[in-house]
């Protein structure tokens, strides 16, 4: 069980790798890669159909004779990077399609021989051939365009197989090199030829002077001479006459000064037109100024550079000086006198550059990475030819005397002032830039917005990014000519008016501090044809919302939309996109909001006063109010009274217009006789001097019930309602049954006003006791009404018949009639 589940596991993973390794290219062809994979050998199950394998970087080192016969289809095949001593290239007979086969970088030491009809591509570069691996089978491979070659010694009979061949590049590596017969090279007949020496050992100047009479294009890596310059050959004169290479790159160089003068002589007298040394490094002895006109070979350059060249251009990249001391101004007189198109000299220290005597052919000047000053071409009338500058990377700290640098370069038209020291004040005064001058670099710098008081009037391209502008000033000087302006990486908080910039057609403010771009951009700029604004900031908000509905309208203005406009706050929406991101008008809308909430509140308002009004919210607010100042004050006011006990039977409410009914035949049936009732009245009882609430508050809570003698009458006196509200107040607040309704008259229910809804919920919950109109009944009607109130008053309690005849006096004057 075990061993099968291991071999699952394993087919799993193969599959896995297969998968991952090989799959469909662009072109549909089918791809298998196994690149650094650790093989040690080919392996078994590539696919039949594979059109390109890549086996580089392993431990392969044996190529059998049948591992590649099942790959019909095979066009590509990397072997490079691997231990592979022996080649037979028989083993690559069945691949009838193969095009590119690439063996450099391995220890291959002997191969054999087979044709490739369709090969174009043979790479045998960096192996261990002791000669020149070229079979009498490559001469009929007429589809050969790259060639690679390794080998210790190169003899004029090696290439005799492939000199009828029109080969594009030849590769050559020349490791442990011993032997070089001359005149080798020119039987090759190539457009291109690169050769590369190891890096301990002495350059053979023959294959440099017989590389540059076989091709167009020649480059040398590892110039390495330890020897004296007076061992250094110099070619034959014929054989300058038969020099065609027209690029001639030399790359690693380290020689004695004045064998670099000899190969530069050499060159400057050939038809050499474009000259590139990189990583070079001269050495040599002191020479002293007053030796100059003693060496010969000085001498003899400063005569050449006054003659006619095909040389068009000459780029140093990299160059340092070992243990040699020179006069400065000797060298840089020849540089700044050179009757070519086109000077680099970067990253080379270089403190200065003198002014050529003469109207200069300069068209092109590039001396970036060095140390130049704000000194360079000052004054200088001589290049008025020169149209791009390029001073990248230098130690230039004043924009105004960069300005006048160029003033006199009448066909400037590009200029490289970045990641420099520069900085602007007004105090420097104005700048006076050339006319022709249409594009400036001055990112990387020191500079704020008065930059912008300092820029060429006709500029079309400016670049400010990575400085520390924090804004466009207002008032500045018209650049109608401005067409596209890089303000990237600096410190602007808003997009800039284009006032000034009315014909701005790119505007790029990435990474700086903008949170709310304002809206009216567009509007304000109408030229702009591509904002680039991301990577900054943005606070998502409301203020936010009129740019996003900008982006919509711009039709693609916006470069990078909308990955590179992303939120940064508030923290809960960081890192959403500006596109999903979205708000309510409502909620951006001041007016609005305002409007609706006005609206929301009337309706609000209108909802709660409706009933309010209708049920007579507040009277009942106003009753409870005055019947809780009634209760507080009587608290603090009558401690004697908090716990009074029950004086009256029954409290009568009546509206004055029943008043007849109440004293003729009310009062007198339930007063009189045995165990009479104690009936209060407020004509009898109300107390001088307290308010009529406060009276019939004291009055209803002192007796035992409340009769209330309902008829239209009491519909329609207020009193009669706040003495049936305090009543039903001491139902609830007491839990007691303490209400008599005798319907005196019948009342219609439309007679009732809508806020008496507590009357009518009384009479329609409560029994009420109606009046009989026949006389027959009343003494059954006075004796239910007695048996209703009837009750022991407690024995503490004696009525004053004196103070009620007081009382009723006064109460007379105090109550308002019902």
């Amino acid at each position: 069980m075990g061993s099968l589940t291991s071999i699952y596991v394993f087919a799993c993973v193969f599959l896995s790798i297969l998968w991952n390794n090989i799959q469909p290219t662009v072109e549909n062809k089918i791809t298998a890669n196994y690149s650094g994979h650790l093989l040690t050998e080919v392996p078994k199950n590539i696919p039949v159909h594979t059109h390109i394998l890549d086996l580089s970087h392993n431990s392969i080192s044996e190529i059998t004779n049948f591992r590649f016969t099942s790959l019909s289809d095979l066009q590509v095949l990397n072997l490079s990077h691997n231990l592979i001593t022996e080649l037979d290239f028989s083993a690559f007979m069945f691949n009838q399609d193969l095009e590119y086969l690439d063996l450099s970088h391995n220890n291959i030491w002997t191969a054999y021989c087979q044709l490739l009809a369709r090969l174009r591509h043979l790479d045998l570069s960096f192996n261990k051939f002791a000669v020149l691996p070229i079979c009498q089978e490559f001469g009929i491979m007429f589809h050969l365009e790259y060639l690679g070659l390794s080998a210790m010694m190169i003899r004029r009979s090696d290439f005799r197989y492939v000199a009828h061949l029109q080969l594009d590049t030849v590769f050559l590596t020349l490791e442990d090199f011993s032997l070089y017969e001359p005149l080798s090279l020119t039987a090759l007949n190539t457009r291109s030829l690169h050769i590369v020496f190891a890096t301990n050992q002495n350059f053979n100047f023959s294959l440099l002077y017989d590389g540059m009479s076989t091709s167009e294009k020649l480059k040398i890596v590892n110039l390495r001479y330890t020897l004296s310059h007076k061992d250094f050959p110099s070619p034959s004169l014929e054989l300058q006459k038969k020099i065609k290479t027209t690029d001639l790159t030399l790359d690693t160089v380290d020689l004695e000064w004045t064998v670099i003068l000899q190969i530069f002589l050499l060159v400057w007298d050939s038809s050499v037109e474009h000259l590139t040394v990189r990583n070079l490094i001269f050495r040599g002895p002191v020479v002293e100024l007053t030796e100059y006109k003693h060496v010969p070979l000085l001498r003899s350059l400063e005569q050449l550079l006054s003659l006619g060249s095909s040389m068009k251009a000459l780029t140093l990249e990299r160059v340092r000086n070992k243990l040699y001391y020179f006069n400065q101004e000797i060298l840089y007189r020849q540089f700044s006198e050179m009757n070519i198109d086109s000077l680099t000299i970067h990253d080379a220290c270089m403190p200065h550059m003198l002014c050529p005597k003469k109207r200069s052919s300069f068209q092109y000047i590039n001396f970036s990475r060095n140390a130049l000053t704000d000194e360079l071409f000052q004054n200088c009338d001589t290049l008025a030819n020169l149209k791009i500058l390029i001073l990248h990377r230098n130690k230039f700290e004043s924009l105004s005397k960069v300005s006048f640098m160029t003033s006199r370069m009448k066909s400037l038209r590009y200029l490289d002032m970045s990641s420099n020291l520069l900085r602007n004040s007004r105090a420097e005064g104005r700048c006076q830039w050339a006319d022709s001058l249409a594009e400036l670099d001055l990112s990387s710098n020191q500079l704020t917005e008065a930059v912008f008081e300092c820029l060429p009037a006709n500029i079309n391209k400016v670049d400010l990014q990575n400085n520390q502008i924090a804004n466009v000033p207002k008032g500045i000087t018209e650049l109608h000519s401005l067409q596209e302006l890089n303000l990237a990486s600096n410190r602007l908080a808003d997009l800039p008016g284009c006032r000034a910039f009315t014909g701005l057609e790119i505007l790029n403010i990435e990474r700086n501090l903008i949170l709310t771009p304002s809206a009216d951009f567009f509007e304000t700029c109408p030229s702009v044809k591509e904002l680039q604004a991301g990577q900054n900031p943005f606070k998502c908000s409301c203020e936010l919302q009129d740019f996003l509905r900008l982006e919509r309208q711009s039709g693609g203005k916006l470069s990078g939309w909308p990955e590179a406009y992303v939120c940064k706050y508030p923290e809960d929406l960081s890192g959403t996109q500006l596109k999903d991101f979205h708000l309510t008008e409502l909620a951006c809308n001041t007016t609005l909001l305002l409007v609706t909430a006005l609206l929301l509140t009337l309706v609000l308002v209108a909802v709660v006063a409706f009933p309010c009004i209708y049920l007579d919210v507040p009277w009942y607010v106003r009753m409870l109010w005055q019947w809780t100042q009634t209760k507080r004050r009587a608290w603090h006011d009558c401690p004697e009274e908090r716990e009074t006990a029950l004086q009256f039977h029954a409290f009568i409410s009546y509206s004055e217009r029943d008043s007849l009914w109440v004293k003729n035949e009310l009062i007198p049936n339930l007063e009189k006789g045995e165990g009479c009732i104690q009936l209060c009245q407020h004509e009898r009882n109300f107390i001088p001097g307290k308010s009529i609430v406060e009276n019939i508050i004291n009055c209803i809570e002192k007796s035992y019930k409340s009769i209330f003698v309902l008829s239209p009458n009491f519909v329609q006196s207020e009193w009669c309602h706040y003495e049936l509200y305090f009543a039903h107040h001491k139902l609830f607040s007491e839990n007691s049954n303490s209400l008599i309704l005798i319907l005196l008259e019948p009342i219609p229910p439309y007679v009732i006003p809508a806020r008496y809804h507590k009357l009518k919920a009384l009479m329609a919950k409560r029994t009420y006791l109606e009046w009989p109109k026949e006389r027959s009944k009343h003494a059954l009607f006075w004796a239910n009404l007695r048996a209703a109130v009837n009750i022991k008053l407690p024995t503490s309690f004696e009525t004053d018949e004196e103070q009620s005849d007081v009382t009723s006096t006064s109460s007379i004057t105090q109550r308002l009639i019902k």
